[in-house]
């Protein structure tokens, strides 16, 4: 087994690289399910703050 600085760098490298893939596949998946099951507006949108916050608000009641 291998031991030391790089072994910690890979697998810090490995945990970091699945985060980073997990929020593309986050990101994608918001804006296809936005665009295509949602109102069919430009998919980008579901991304900016005011959005959210128009979710947030239906939910909440504010």
């Amino acid at each position: 087994m291998e031991t030391g600085k790089g072994y910690v760098f890979r697998q810090l490298l490995l945990v970091l690289s699945v985060c980073v893939i997990g929020l593309a596949f986050l990101a994608i998946g918001l804006m296809i399910g936005y665009a295509v099951l949602g109102e069919g507006k430009d998919p980008i949108s579901i991304l900016k703050p005011e959005t959210w916050q128009a979710i947030v608000a239906k939910f909440t009641g504010n």
